[in-house]
Formats: C-alpha cells, sequence, structure tokens
C-alpha cells in the first residue's frame, strides 16, 4: 500500500484567531483620524481667508471655494447636515429590534461617535468661523450636544456590557472577574491570591451625588493604570522558577485591566446609572434644538437660492 505523501501527512497549522471586531474597530478610527486630519488641514489652509473681515473675503482667491456657499464650503455643510441626519439613527436602532441585521447596538454606537466628532470640524469649515444668526444657534447648540456626547460615551464604557452591547447582570460579572483573574494566574505563574491582592480597588463608596461620581469614576480610572504597572512590575519577575516573557505580561496586564474596570463599575453601578439618567434628560432637548436650527437654516438657504446646487 502506498503512502501518503508527506505533505499531506504533515498536519496543517491554523492560524491564530484575530479579534475581528477590534480589527474592524482600528480601521474605524483610522478613518477618522484620516478624515479629520483633512479637515484640520482645510481649516489651517484657510486660516489666511478666514481671518480677513467680511468685505475684504470677496476679494481673496479662496472666497469661491471657501464661502459657506463655496465649493468646499458648502460641501462641508451638506456633509455636516448628513452626517446629522445619520446621528438620529441611533437611538432607532436602539427602539426597534428588527433592525438588528444592521449591527449590534455596541457597534452602531462605536460608528454613532466616530461620526459625531467629525461634525465640529466639518461645521466650522461650512460656516467659515462665522456663527451669527440661526447657523450660530445651531453650532452651539450642535457643541453642546458633542460635548454631552463625550460624556455620554464615558458612562456608556462604565456600565458592564458583554460583546452584543446588553448590560451584565452582577452574577455574569462576578464569574467574568473570577475567570480574568484565574487566566492571569495561569499566564504568569503568580499565586491567584497575589493577584487579587495587586488589583484590589477601593471598597463601595456611600451614595454619591453626581460630580462626586464623576470624580470617582476618573480616580478610579487612574487607580487603575497603578494597580496595572504593579502587576507588570510584578510579572516581570520569575516566580516558582517560571520566567514570564513579554507577551505574557503583555496578556496579564491586559486581562488585568479588564477584571479591574469590572470591578470598578460594578462598584459604581447604581451612580453610573443614576448619572446617565440625568445625562438623557439632558442631551435629548439640546439634540432637538440642534436638529430644528439645523433645519431652518437650510430651508431658509435653499428658499433664497444660496447654493451652488443648480
Amino acid at each position: 500500500m502506498t503512502s501518503a505523501p508527506a505533505e499531506l501527512r504533515r498536519p496543517t497549522r491554523r492560524p491564530a484567531p484575530r479579534d475581528e471586531r477590534s480589527d474592524r474597530r482600528a480601521a474605524a478610527h483610522t478613518v477618522v483620524v484620516l478624515l479629520a486630519s483633512l479637515l484640520a488641514g482645510v481649516l489651517v489652509y484657510g486660516t489666511p481667508y478666514y481671518r480677513l473681515p467680511g468685505a475684504e473675503r470677496v476679494r481673496d482667491p479662496l472666497h469661491a471655494w471657501l464661502r459657506p456657499s463655496g465649493y468646499v464650503g458648502q460641501t462641508a455643510g451638506i456633509v455636516a447636515l448628513l452626517i446629522f441626519a445619520f446621528l438620529w439613527l441611533y437611538p432607532l436602532r436602539k427602539r426597534a429590534r428588527w433592525l438588528a441585521f444592521t449591527g449590534t447596538i455596541a457597534q452602531w454606537l462605536d460608528v454613532h461617535v466616530s461620526a459625531a466628532l467629525l461634525l465640529p470640524l466639518l461645521v466650522t469649515i461650512h460656516a467659515g468661523w462665522r456663527f451669527g444668526g440661526v447657523i450660530g444657534l445651531g453650532f452651539w447648540a450642535m457643541m453642546v450636544v458633542w460635548l454631552s456626547g463625550v460624556v455620554g460615551r464615558y458612562l456608556y464604557a462604565r456600565i458592564p456590557r458583554g460583546r452584543g452591547g446588553l448590560e451584565l447582570s452582577r452574577e455574569e460579572i462576578t464569574v467574568e472577574r473570577r475567570r480574568l483573574l484565574e487566566q492571569i494566574a495561569t499566564d504568569t505563574g503568580v499565586p491567584l491570591e497575589l493577584v487579587e491582592r495587586t488589583l484590589e480597588v477601593a471598597p463601595r463608596p456611600r451614595a454619591l451625588g453626581p460630580l462626586a461620581a464623576l470624580r470617582r469614576m476618573v480616580a478610579d480610572d487612574l487607580a487603575r493604570r497603578r494597580a496595572a504597572r504593579r502587576l507588570r512590575a510584578l510579572t516581570t519577575t520569575a516566580h516558582r522558577g517560571r520566567a514570564v516573557g513579554s507577551r505574557a505580561v503583555a496578556r496579564a496586564v491586559a486581562l488585568a485591566r479588564r477584571e479591574m474596570a469590572l470591578t470598578q463599575q460594578v462598584r459604581m453601578l447604581d451612580a453610573t446609572q443614576d448619572l446617565f439618567r440625568y445625562w438623557h434628560v439632558a442631551h435629548r432637548p439640546v439634540a432637538i434644538a440642534a436638529l430644528v436650527a439645523v433645519l431652518v437654516h437650510v430651508a431658509v438657504v435653499v428658499a433664497v437660492g444660496a447654493t451652488w446646487l443648480k
């Protein structure tokens, strides 16, 4: 009987699995950074034009391009309008389960935040650094929405969630924390009790007001960094005659950050949820005001024909 060729008998080595979600997120962040850099470049290049008084701008060669109804200025305004309209699809996705095929809520939030980050630059280019009248009202309302959105994204990240974006129960958090601690101990050879002591966080605080809760969250973030540095220093030494490689150390530190984040988040869960409710009360009315101001501005521009789209 003829034996199989050596290349057929040799076991196939499969590549290590990749975190596709992390890869997509990194690619999306790269695109956002490139677009933001391009828009910032337009603002820097047009600085001499933007610094001119209104009466002198009309004689500048860049006026046809950078004025609000110019080729670049109005294109930026149209893109900003499309992004602003797109941002209102996120609340619809949260309420409509039949849209689950378009992606998880967490994925939608990533796109929502990434798109919103470009709005201030686009609106500034469109307005030419002049924020009077209705466009000024819309711009400042949009900036308030943008700043509150940054705070809201921070609060959202402080609520423990699974990969699909759904909140984890306290029991699920306990199981996940234990798994992470055991994995760190296995990867590094550091005793489990020592890992727990190294990553131990402050006890659960008493009832906190909104500002005190925010200060506590920022303090937790800083404490998490310090604890991660302690673990890194601990795992770079040999335990029980076992040297820990750099990749194992990096993995252990990443797992430790996740474990500490879960611990701090569940400790502050009630305060975070209260803050999130306050945030919704403040965020929505301003967002609606910004939407109304933008729609009025667009209607006026179209009515008077101040556009190159003819």
